[in-house]
């Protein structure tokens, strides 16, 4: 399966038409706008130094993929233009980030500000988040975030949403206890399928005590360009936050 979540602020328009080939596919187009030339060059050159090989086995600790030591790994999957990754991979220097991205456009994007920033605490993915969950050693990352993912409104096409049973026990392998699977929306009919599948998991708990902890952002929440865009619209998120058992 391709499990890759894509946001619907990417630079292509939908096009039911181009799914990748494989059953229950999760992503469309693969690549949108021409790349400018610097681009180009950094997807040749500087993303094989940061791209997994999940053909290899993965290593005992994913902490032993970076240079620097680092003390926890999380995970963004779909990162779109990857403001919220960059941010998060700045603040927290001590964390190892991977980020997941089918679309050539954002991984072009975030490997500029990789590059923009001498960032070294973040490894990139161009494929299938699935794959990547099934490679991943049991309990070894801290956080998953799915920020704002292609909603799949059509009922057809609910079966590519990445939030699936499948995924969701993908991710209570990987995610060491008390470790969290973050989620934000502003497609009410998305968070519901969200929330219907994550409060029948057993591994996991809903982290809401009062409306205001999922009306609201998490503290030094770093907007996407979609959620500004979205706010700007009046269309508000929601902000959904899961804790692993254990």
């Amino acid at each position: 399966m391709m499990n890759a979540a894509r946001h619907h602020d990417r630079d292509a328009p939908p096009d039911d038409g181009a799914i990748a080939h494989g059953q229950g596919s999760f992503f469309g187009r693969r690549k949108g706008h021409k790349l400018r030339a610097h681009q180009a060059d950094l997807i040749e050159h500087l993303l094989p130094h940061l791209a997994l090989d999940i053909a290899s086995p993965a290593p005992a600790s994913l902490t032993e993929l970076f240079d620097d030591k680092v003390e926890d790994v999380r995970l963004e999957i779909g990162f779109g233009g990857g403001e919220h990754l960059v941010a998060e991979a700045r603040a927290f220097a001590n964390i190892g980030f991977i980020g997941c991205e089918p679309y050539v456009n954002g991984m072009a994007k975030i490997l500029t500000q990789i590059e923009a920033h001498n960032i070294g605490n973040i490894r990139l993915f161009a494929g299938d988040a699935a794959e990547l969950l099934a490679w991943a050693p049991s309990q070894s990352m801290r956080r998953i975030d799915l920020i704002h993912p292609d909603p799949w409104p059509k009922r057809r096409h609910w079966k590519r949403r990445f939030v699936q049973d499948a995924t969701v026990a993908a991710m209570a392998r990987v995610l060491k206890g008390g470790g969290e699977f973050r989620f934000v929306s502003d497609i009410d009919d998305y968070c519901a399928w969200t929330l219907w599948h994550l409060m029948r998991a057993p591994d996991f708990t809903w982290l809401a005590e009062r409306a205001s902890d999922w009306q609201a952002p998490w503290p030094d929440y770093t907007m996407t360009r979609y959620g500004a865009k979205a706010e700007r619209e009046g269309r508000r998120a929601t902000y959904l936050r899961f804790r692993r058992a254990g």
